[in-house]
């Protein structure tokens, strides 16, 4: 028996569909992520280039969109627990290069973007606040890492009830093992999987 089999014979995998109102969420595109002898390598620069093309279809479409990045205070004051487990984040402060959204998907006026200091886009933010203002029901992720912010962003936002879709080309990570089974996961239990151009289909049509 598959794995799928395991899971579809338990009842995940099913689909929690596509909303009325969507919206964009860029988990972590910076400089520093998209750099192999940072925090880089991997399919991460593909999938910045897939999402730059979504991007532009969300933008087109008037869908609201949000970026985030990681931001540290310069002293480290607000470092916690997760820059134990990964030092190296600390560098990432308001005004280093490392902690600034890669060009290619550089955020136009009106669009948000929303500082962090730990892995899930909701946790300490106002994201959830932002989406509700907006009417969102239906939050399309992209942005790396897969195993990582991206997860803990997906997780959060199935449990704050809004219908989750995870853009499989537009998701990357470090090591394409951690890719994969995190994208195997979210989909068994956590959010429907759609590539970049199935997502702008469903612009269009909306």
């Amino acid at each position: 028996m598959s794995d799928s089999d395991v899971y579809r014979k338990q009842g995940f995998g099913n689909q929690s569909g596509f909303g009325a109102q969507p919206a964009l969420l860029v988990v972590d595109f910076v400089n520093g992520f998209n750099d192999p002898d940072l925090f880089g390598g991997g399919n991460i620069p593909q999938a910045i280039a897939h999402t730059a093309v979504l991007l532009a279809a969300a933008r087109k479409a008037g869908v609201p969109v949000c970026f985030t990045r990681v931001v540290y205070a310069n002293d480290g004051s607000d470092a916690g627990v997760f820059c134990l487990k990964a030092p190296g984040l600390k560098i990432l402060t308001e005004d280093h290069p490392s902690s600034a959204i890669v060009d290619a998907l550089a955020p136009q006026p009106g669009e948000y973007v929303l500082r962090k200091t730990q892995p899930s886009a909701f946790f300490g933010t106002d994201l959830t606040g932002w989406l509700v203002k907006r009417r969102v029901d239906t939050l399309i992720v992209t942005g790396a890492t897969t195993s990582g912010c991206v997860r803990a962003s997906v997780v959060d936002a199935l449990s704050y009830n809004f219908k989750t879709i995870v853009a499989t080309d537009c998701v990357g990570d470090r090591a394409v093992g951690p890719h994969e089974a995190n994208l195997f996961d979210m989909g068994q239990k956590y959010a429907d999987l759609m590539s970049g151009a199935e997502i702008a289909a469903k612009f269009t049509k909306a």
